[in-house]
């Protein structure tokens, strides 16, 4: 099917070439516009309308190959099929090198023709969509606030992302450090490749070596297949240590061979891969406190500890609060599909009150449970104060009716849920302090916070 709209130009120093092409062109749908040299043809495709281009090697003055990366320089996501009747594969391979989606030989049936501009139409509107989501993943990753200490630290985020330095990312609890790594990716030379983020606290001790680097089939029981590590994952990427300081001391050697020496060794094999990443590394302990304590390696510390990017905590940036507010409501109306809200004037004064021992995170799950609960459209000090007090989750019955449930199981679920949630606002988001005081293993506290979406 045919965009509406879509306009091919034909370029070529034969008239009855280009009339035979927007003939059979016109046929299935398109509309079409001539060239009959280089010049002519720089001249139209600066008209928005036209979206792909049939371009001959030889013409006239400039010739086919010049005037396709002058073609690149004005619209650079602009299909273009290049044509020639002498064509051969060094031309053919420069052609597609300067940017050309396809090369197509004479004599040709138009059918080929047809074909290789459907397909450069629908390759472009598929680039042209990823890279709109790209930016819409941007924008959902974005650092809001304009305070003076989160316009240093994107200023900082600006100069270190186009390097490949390693950047130890600092700061509390819920204050964004994943999103300053996703900045820096984002930023960076690296952004076509992937972005791996791990979690290093949610990973049981004795399999942090097989989830970052990988393992064979039949190297530990369970291991029915080989598995690539993160490291492989984030090849020609970043990979994203979070909660570095929790990473067990074995391992840390380990990690900072795979540094020095870009090769990881899967589990249960003698063979080094070579890899291409950039590590970012975040914490929200005091690492060099740790190396006092020999609980975390100098030699690592000072690897990861290249550039230095440290997040302030929300309490000493409450100018911020108003915009990252709104930005987070914007965000509650869209994920929940819910009607329209606004924060009341009381509502940021409230907001502004608080001391937020969880960061942007707290002040995130405020925001989106207010909006949730809210009577009306107009979300007010007491809806704010509602959504941060603690109280059971609505339950069969009634908010307070946990006898409500008629199975074990539902009532063991509810209630554990709960437990957990209170616990966290409690300590602030704080997840290593909850799992110590509610005793259980950090990386089961995760589990338990993926499984219940409190995340």
């Amino acid at each position: 099917m045919i965009e509406p709209g879509a306009k091919v130009l034909i370029v070529d120093d034969q008239r009855a070439v280009r009339e035979e092409l927007a003939f059979a062109l016109g046929y299935e749908g398109f509309a079409t516009v001539e060239a009959g040299d280089g010049e002519a043809a720089l001249a139209a495709v600066r008209a928005p309308e036209v979206t792909a281009v049939l371009l001959d090697v030889k013409l006239p003055g400039l010739d086919g190959l010049e005037v396709l990366s002058r073609m690149k320089e004005l619209r650079p996501s602009l299909p273009v099929v290049m044509i020639s009747g002498h064509g051969d594969i060094e031309t053919a391979v420069l052609a597609v090198k300067r940017g050309a989606y396809d090369f197509l030989q004479k004599p040709f049936g138009t059918d080929r023709v047809l074909v290789s501009i459907k397909n450069a139409l629908q390759s472009a509107a598929l680039a042209a969509e990823n890279q709109q989501l790209k930016l819409e993943l941007l924008r959902e990753f974005e650092l809001h606030g304009e305070s003076p200490l989160m316009i240093a630290v994107r200023a900082l985020i600006q100069k270190v992302a186009p390097t490949d330095a390693q950047v130890l990312i600092t700061g509390e609890n819920g204050t964004g450090k994943e999103l300053v790594a996703r900045q820096v990716h984002a930023q960076s030379r690296r952004r076509a490749g992937p972005f791996v983020a791990v979690n290093c606290a949610a990973i049981p001790a004795d399999l942090v070596e097989s989830e970052l680097f990988g393992h064979e089939k039949g190297a530990f029981t369970g291991a029915t297949q080989a598995r690539l590590g993160h490291f492989e994952l984030a090849h020609g990427g970043t990979l994203f240590l979070d909660e570095v300081g929790d990473m067990p001391l074995p391992m840390q050697g380990k990690l900072l061979r795979a540094l020095q020496e870009r090769v990881v060794l899967r589990v249960g094999s003698t063979k080094e891969i070579p890899i291409d990443v950039r590590v970012l590394a975040a914490t929200n302990q005091d690492l060099l406190t740790m190396v006092a304590k020999k609980e975390f390696r100098e030699d690592l510390y000072y690897r990861l500890h290249v550039v230095r990017i440290h997040l302030p905590p929300l309490r000493d940036r409450l100018e911020d609060i108003e915009l990252i507010a709104k930005h987070c409501l914007q965000q509650a109306i869209h994920r929940n599909s819910i009607g329209k809200r606004k924060l009341t004037r009381g509502a940021l004064d409230w907001l502004r009150q608080q001391r937020w021992p969880g960061n942007v995170r707290q002040l995130k799950n405020v925001i989106e449970g207010a909006a949730i609960l809210a009577d009306g459209t107009e979300l007010g000090p007491t809806d704010m104060q509602g959504a941060s007090t603690p109280v059971p989750a609505a339950l069969p019955g009634g908010a307070a009716d946990w006898f409500a449930f008629e199975k074990l199981e539902d009532f063991g679920f509810a209630t554990e849920k709960e437990f957990i949630r209170r616990k966290l606002l409690e300590n602030g988001g704080n997840i290593k302090r909850t799992a110590e005081r509610i005793d259980l293993q950090r990386s089961n506290l995760y589990k338990k916070l993926e499984k219940y979406g409190l995340k």
